[in-house]
């Protein structure tokens, strides 16, 4: 899902899903649930995702390895996070929720990008600290904002132990290798009655099991575990966190998910076009319909959508 400004490849190499065992409860029947391809890149090379029988998580079998994965960002990754990340009010209504949950302190961003979301945090009342993969990355946040930011793994980051009272960590957590190690420091770091506030796609939304294969939010092989509320649940307790709230909500995937579908019909007729990760800016009369589309007819769709099941996006909170 591409709606973080940088995204964190956050394990050593040596860590790989897609074990015999579930990562999660370690039932040792996964099975193959899905195979599908890059179609943001338009590659035809196929990934299998499994699913445990049990717990129902969901992880990417034999992923790239950590020195392999950037090949599967790069630059039209990175220009796609920036334009959905660009403007300050896409970080407000976060914001909003995290002073709600806190009124100041210290906060830690896991997967800080250029500071988007620590950069509307900043006033008096907070102190702010991230972990991010990317050096030039990191050094923007630094300057956009004042923080103190990581360069490298969440899970070797060398905060001491009770450090913060909020952990942020939006849209990254999906990208992670080693989830359950993630949430162990997250619980580390975090002081008595800290929160931690997550938001990442939803696996059992009634979208992804509209589109399948088609879904937006596979991000295959960048999404290397798939989440439920009821799998983020179970992950969370296990690491000594307690449920505040899980919820799910609608986001507008449905126009990339659609365009998925039309790409491979049209590739399939002989008529394939450039894929979703080679868009530049769209042209006004282009900009006009989308607009349209969504104040008219998406709102219908998103709704019926809804009544098959819960949305495609999890908000959490968890405390310690």
């Amino acid at each position: 899902m591409i709606t973080q400004e940088s995204p964190a490849l956050t394990a050593p190499a040596a860590a790989q899903p897609g074990q015999e065992k579930c990562p999660l409860c370690a039932d040792p029947r996964p099975e193959v649930w899905m195979t599908a391809p890059d179609r943001f890149n338009g590659r035809q090379e196929q990934y299998r995702l499994v699913r445990c029988p049990k717990c129902s998580l969901v992880w990417l079998k034999d992923p790239p390895s950590l020195s392999e994965m950037g090949e599967h960002y790069g630059r039209d990754y990175d220009r796609t996070i920036a334009e959905a990340a660009k403007s300050p009010a896409h970080w407000f209504s976060r914001r909003d929720a995290l002073v709600r949950l806190k009124l100041g302190g210290s906060v830690l961003d896991l997967g800080c990008g250029s500071g988007g979301f620590l950069s509307v945090v900043k006033s008096p009342s907070w102190k702010l600290y991230g972990v991010e993969i990317s050096e030039s990355a990191a050094k923007v946040a630094r300057e956009r904002c004042g923080a103190e930011v990581f360069v490298g793994n969440i899970v070797d980051a060398p905060f001491p132990p009770a450090s913060f009272d909020a952990i942020t960590c939006f849209n990254v957590f999906e990208h992670v290798y080693e989830p359950r190690e993630v949430l162990r420091k997250v619980a580390e770091w975090l002081k008595p009655g800290g929160v931690f506030y997550t938001m990442m796609p939803n696996i059992d939304s009634a979208a992804a099991r509209i589109f399948r294969s088609y879904w937006y939010a596979l991000e295959l092989p960048r999404h290397l575990f798939h989440f439920s509320p009821a799998t983020l649940k179970r992950l969370a307790q296990a690491s000594g966190l307690k449920e505040v709230s899980v919820t799910t909500h609608h986001e507008t995937y449905f126009e990339a998910s659609w365009r998925y579908v039309i790409d491979d019909v049209l590739r399939k007729i002989g008529r394939p076009r450039s894929p979703m990760a080679k868009l530049r800016v769209a042209r006004l009369h282009a900009k006009i319909v989308s607009k349209a589309f969504r104040l008219t007819l998406l709102p219908v769709i998103n709704a019926g959508i809804s009544l098959a099941g819960d949305g495609e996006t999890i908000t959490a909170v968890f405390t310690k």
